[in-house]
């Protein structure tokens, strides 16, 4: 179940760096507003699923999902460019991710 929530603390992780970038410094309420919600879920789900996942692990796969997810969703919108490098570099990532999920 940790790592289940783990994932999907990841998933907000991403949810609430693109809302920070679409509140322009909180200055618009609602992509503050769900910043605000989610960071506090995404590191509620992190901190519990560190009692009993490794502390290390826990925080490389979080921040790896929601760095994939956050880099992933600003290309697929025109927000950032896409290259094979850059998709290829993401898919390392993800190895990464899958690759501690499988040692743990």
């Amino acid at each position: 179940m940790a790592w289940v929530i783990l994932v999907i603390s990841g998933v907000l992780e991403a949810v609430w760096a693109t809302a920070l970038g679409k509140s322009e410094g909180f200055s618009k309420l609602w992509p503050s507003v769900v910043f605000g919600v989610t960071v506090v879920a995404s590191m509620a789900g992190l901190a519990w699923a560190m009692r009993t996942l490794p502390v290390g692990t826990s925080y490389a796969v979080w921040v790896g999902i929601g760095a994939t997810l956050t880099v992933g969703y600003a290309m697929l919108t025109g927000a950032e460019t896409v290259s094979v490098l850059k998709i290829l570099l993401l898919l390392g990532i993800v190895g990464c991710v899958v690759g501690l999920k499988l040692l743990h």
